[in-house]
């Protein structure tokens, strides 16, 4: 039924938690796995007034999004399976995560979308946002929200 799932991480519990579950998935349908992770380039202070070192700070994020994704490989190989990662970053700064994440999975192609949810409501969803639910309404491939135990 399904045999090119993409994980998509962000680093946080609850994507690990969604990983774990689309690495048992595979493995019982002796499936390929792709875990990817996206840097939201578009969240990056502009302006000449902050004096921020943009490129450090975009350097930092790619470094933190390179241990995320080495965690999670390395994770997944030792429940037996083979993987991929996979770094992206957002196409333009306007560009959501979750528009990357369905290009992505259509690029591959894969024919599951695995994500955790961390199960905002209300303002909070308002405020943030949710990549998930913008995965789930952009994506043309089926997609799984895993949910933590008691959300």
């Amino acid at each position: 039924m399904y045999t090119r799932i993409l994980v998509a991480i962000d680093g946080s519990a609850h994507s690990t938690h969604a990983l774990q579950h689309a690495a048992g998935l595979a493995k019982g349908l002796s499936a390929s796995v792709r875990i990817l992770h996206v840097v939201d380039i578009g969240l990056l202070p502009y302006g000449p007034e902050l004096s921020i070192d943009i490129d450090a700070l975009l350097e930092a994020r790619y470094v933190a999004a390179e241990k995320i994704l080495a965690a999670a490989r390395d994770s997944v190989k030792a429940s037996g399976l083979e993987v991929e990662a996979r770094l992206l970053d957002t196409a333009t700064p306007v560009q959501h995560v979750a528009a990357a994440i369905v290009e992505a999975a259509s690029d591959w192609p894969a024919d599951l979308l695995v994500l955790g949810t961390h199960g905002r409501r209300g303002v909070e969803r308002w405020l943030l946002g949710s990549v998930a639910e913008g995965v789930a309404r952009r994506s043309t491939v089926p997609v799984l929200l895993v949910p933590m135990a008691g959300e």
